[in-house]
């Protein structure tokens, strides 16, 4: 059997509990025979290339408690996308350093990045282990049932959306409409689970839309106007990457960045959307963009996703052990009621690149919220119940 160092980086966004798959590959790597040390590479692919590691066998007992329950990526992160060049002397650096086991904790851009270190670190004629753990809160990784992040976040945005709903129904009278823009990229997974919490027609979300579906800018101010008729408040979720019939993004043409991994950014949908009910319906309107807090509130965490998501750190160090390579470990479900779930391995071709978006099985018609089968899928993932509020009635 094969034996040398493992080397963990992390990539791409943090999630509330990526630094539990940290842990997770840490303390199955310690017990392993096949190795010899194990290292952590700072700032993801960027340390792998600058040789920036750290000794993780000297973290003591309470910096590994600690790290569970710490948000960020303990280790630094980064949007890096390898070139041909960088990802020889990554294996040159794996090869001076006997790193002969490689975790790499990411979404589908890491993904892609574990798969080309296995492909030239091949050519190169080094043998190496390459597996990725998956991490992303959008959850749009092909094949996994779900991935570790999204969760947690799931359920950050289901309480902000019930303290919305409250906030907004409290101040009707001045500030009638609020519009809720989340994240997930080209995938309405998130913006779904922000009607995990409603428990009646008057429950926010009254509104929901995501990427999957084109925008009508009239059909949404009928939508708030109906809404607003009927209640007298409107609260609207849009996901941040909502496009309009024409493939547009809604306010701006041109993205105001774009990544390593081409990924564009554009300018709010939800500050343009309140601009829009202001002027067209005459509704003073509020925006709240929570952005990257929605990936950074630890106490929060989804007890459920916090251990799968070491469960799937120690999966990927027994999976290296088994000598698998190029490959990424999946949840599975295997159980509903009580819900269960284990761990598999796919191809990183199947992963890399790619995206899950929101069935439509998933997304009710009248975009006003999500289907049963939505909720059947997600509410065992956000952990315990969510609270009950009282709404007073004469």
């Amino acid at each position: 059997m094969m034996r040398g160092k493992l080397l963990v980086a992390q990539s791409g966004g943090p999630t509330p509990v990526i630094n539990c798959s940290l842990l997770g590959v840490l303390e199955e790597a310690t017990v392993q025979s096949s190795v010899s040390a194990v290292l952590g590479a700072r700032d993801g692919v960027l340390g792998m290339l600058e040789g920036y590691f750290l000794d993780l066998h000297k973290l003591g007992v309470r910096e590994k408690a600690l790290l569970r329950t710490t948000p960020g990526a303990a280790l630094g992160s980064c949007r890096h996308r390898l070139t041909e060049e960088e990802t020889h002397r990554v294996i040159d650096v794996c090869r001076q350093h006997d790193v002969r086991f490689v975790i790499y904790i990411g979404g589908n851009d890491s993904a892609d990045t574990a798969h080309r270190l296995h492909q030239v670190a091949a050519q190169d004629r080094y043998d190496l282990r390459v597996i990725s753990v998956p991490k992303t809160i959008d959850n749009d990784l092909p094949v996994t049932d779900h991935c570790p992040g999204y969760g947690s976040v799931a359920r950050f945005l289901a309480l902000a959306i019930m303290g919305a709903g409250k906030d907004t129904e409290a101040m009707r009278r001045s500030d009638p409409v609020k519009i809720i823009e989340v994240m997930g990229r080209n995938a309405g997974w998130l913006a779904a689970s922000c009607a995990l919490g409603k428990t009646s027609d008057e429950d926010s979300p009254h509104l929901i839309y995501v990427p999957e579906l084109p925008f009508s800018e009239e059909r949404f101010l009928r939508d708030v106007e109906r809404v607003y008729g009927r209640l007298g408040y409107c609260v609207a979720v849009v996901s941040e990457h909502v496009k309009d019939e024409c493939g547009k993004p809604l306010g701006s043409a041109e993205p105001s960045h774009v990544d390593a991994f081409g990924h564009q950014y554009h300018d709010s949908p939800a500050r343009y959307l309140a601009a829009l009910v202001q002027s067209r319906l005459r509704l003073r309107a509020r925006y709240d963009r929570p952005g990257s807090v929605q990936r950074m509130i630890s106490s929060l965490v989804s007890s459920v996703d916090a251990s799968e998501a070491y469960l799937v750190g120690r999966a990927a160090v027994r999976s290296a052990m088994e000598d698998y390579s190029d490959k990424m470990v999946t949840l599975l479900r295997v159980g509903e009621h009580p819900y269960a779930c284990t761990t598999g391995l796919v191809a990183l071709e199947e992963i890399a690149n790619r995206e899950k978006l929101l069935p439509q099985a998933y997304i009710a018609e009248a975009n006003d919220c999500v289907t049963d089968a939505f909720r059947e899928y997600a509410l065992p993932l956000i952990g315990d119940p969510l609270p009950q509020y009282v709404r007073l009635s004469t």
